[in-house]
């Protein structure tokens, strides 16, 4: 059961959660700041970057181009990713609903298969493709197998409906991008790339556009937090307190895709921030979902801002798929808690 507190429950005690909940914010606030630090330190060509860029313009482009940029892109694809986490497993009522339950992977992985296919094959007869890139075919293949989705769903009522409908869909769009690999081989190594994640092609104009998307989102899931507290207790009880659940349910589905949409055309598919990071702040602090959504986007951008410089780390000057590691780390994080709640209940 989810550990997110309805208004109700905080009302009986507005100390403790909220206290507990600030802490945690400063926290990873601080985390961020320090990790920001870091990921503009590390890299192949060592620390020395940082001591010369003042007066060295190689080392100066390497941090300010390089290194600083792809730095704040992992960071706010993280947000991206635990705000859609967040809003997905409030929106479902699962704990074990992730960002991508809408199709919006397997429409990314599409788009950018079909981007590959196509300017490898006649750049010039694809200028609008060109122009376009991978990024944007990305994301208008996240967007229209979110589309698509709700076509099938039907809108937005029926969130089983949903649910279904969007397993359909990543199925059916991966088994798509695979043919579309299959049929031209040439593009398997770059979409390796992008199914394992990465930020090292993030630059300063991608940092934009998922700062504009995040504040966005942000703002979208702090105004209909109400709505998935009140989900907590069933649809029925929402829709007697009086919230029109249809527009605000739309709501929330477009800024998870959007969300989710604007992280994975720009980093790839990254696994498990969207669906740890909610994790981590239900485990530590009980809140209504207008601290958690907040808290869980934090929790997100300093998780996999993490990974990436301990993927640009470990094995340095090569490097890690930072989605590979986030695979691994919180695939044990969720089996260790799964373990401890089973040897819980059988205690």
């Amino acid at each position: 059961m989810s550990a997110v507190m309805p208004p109700a429950a905080l009302d009986a005690a507005p100390s403790a959660g909220q206290r507990r909940a600030l802490w945690l914010a400063l926290w990873l606030l601080l985390a961020s700041c320090a990790l920001l630090v870091l990921g503009a330190s590390v890299g192949s060509t060592g620390f020395d970057s940082v001591l010369h860029a003042g007066r060295d313009p190689l080392a100066r482009q390497i941090v300010w181009d390089i290194r600083l940029p792809r730095t704040l892109g992992a960071w706010l694809a993280g947000a991206l990713l635990g705000l859609a986490g967040a809003v997905a497993q409030g929106l479902f009522r699962n704990p074990l609903a992730d960002p991508y339950l809408l199709g919006s992977a397997s429409g990314a992985a599409l788009g950018g298969a079909v981007a590959m296919a196509m300017l490898g094959v006649s750049p010039t007869t694809a200028s609008w493709l060109a122009g376009l890139g991978v990024t944007g075919a990305a994301f208008i293949g996240a967007a229209g197998a979110v589309l698509l989705t709700l076509v099938l769903a039907r809108g937005v009522q029926h969130t089983l409906r949903l649910l279904l409908a969007g397993v359909i869909v990543g199925v059916v769009l991966s088994a798509a991008r695979d043919l579309i690999q299959v049929a031209k081989p040439q593009i398997l190594e770059s979409m390796q790339v992008f199914t394992m994640g990465s930020s090292a092609f993030v630059g300063w104009q991608a940092c934009v556009l998922m700062a504009g998307s995040w504040a966005l989102c942000a703002a979208a899931a702090w105004a209909l937090s109400r709505l998935l507290d009140g989900l907590m207790l069933g649809e029925a009880t929402a829709a007697s307190l009086g919230l029109p659940l249809a527009p605000m349910r739309a709501g929330l589905v477009l800024a998870m895709a959007l969300a989710t949409g604007t992280a994975v055309a720009h980093t790839g598919l990254i696994a498990f921030v969207g669906l740890a990071a909610p994790h981590l702040v239900r485990s530590i602090a009980r809140v209504t979902h207008q601290w958690h959504v907040w808290l869980s986007s934090l929790m997100g951008a300093v998780l996999l801002l993490a990974a990436d410089i301990l993927a640009r780390w470990l094995i340095a000057p090569q490097e890690l798929p930072v989605g590979v590691l986030t695979a691994a780390l919180g695939g044990s994080y969720l089996l260790w808690l799964m373990h401890r709640r089973t040897l819980a209940v059988v205690l």
